[in-house]
């Protein structure tokens, strides 16, 4: 029987898939790399020069991430970084883990970089969040925690970041494909 998966695409020393099958393509199943577990107050980042994860910081601030922190793999973002995506799951992954996920929504944000979106997605393989299609079938309570992290955990460190608010699917799934597009121009010019 012959592959029917999509091609690979290289990345550094690494390769990906860029679509999960046919029937899902990007951007309504996509791959995300974990950074940070939730529950931790340590801040890792994927160095992509050094192909590791390295610790950033540790939170100043007396919070820790209430959800799997990463990014959405073949995205690049208006910032330089890859599409940071945040992962609704019951239990933490760990650094490095990859998760197929479906975005439901998003958090835009301005920092000290510029406009910051993030996007909010749920494990394909997670019979606990499978319903979850979209913001509005989000507890509210788990949207406000999540917002009130952002508002605070930079306070201690002098650097500002303004919430600006939550976008639904829609708009996630735009800025998925931007940034998937900005991805590919970047990696065409690379091999020109």
């Amino acid at each position: 029987m012959p592959d029917a998966r999509p091609p690979l695409v290289a990345r550094g020393r690494s390769s990906y898939r860029l679509a999960v099958s046919q029937e899902r393509p990007f951007p309504d199943v996509v791959e995300m790399v974990v950074e940070i577990p939730s529950g931790s107050r340590n801040k890792y980042e994927w160095d992509e020069r050094a192909q590791v994860f390295r610790l950033d910081r540790v939170l100043s601030s007396a919070v820790y991430y209430n959800f799997d922190y990463g990014y959405i793999a073949g995205t690049r973002s208006g910032d330089g970084d890859q599409t940071d995506a945040l992962l609704l799951i019951d239990e933490p992954t760990f650094p490095g883990c990859h998760v197929w996920a479906r975005p439901i929504g998003g958090l835009e944000m301005r920092d000290d970089k510029g406009e910051d979106f993030k996007v909010l997605c749920v494990a394909v393989g997670d019979p606990h969040q499978k319903h979850l299609e979209n913001l509005e079938q989000v507890e509210p309570h788990r949207l406000v925690e999540i917002q009130h992290f952002f508002d605070t955990y930079k306070l201690l460190e002098a650097k500002e970041t303004d919430v600006l608010g939550w976008h639904d699917r829609e708009r996630a799934l735009e800025v998925l494909r931007e940034d998937r597009e900005a991805f590919a121009r970047e990696h065409e010019r690379a091999r020109a």
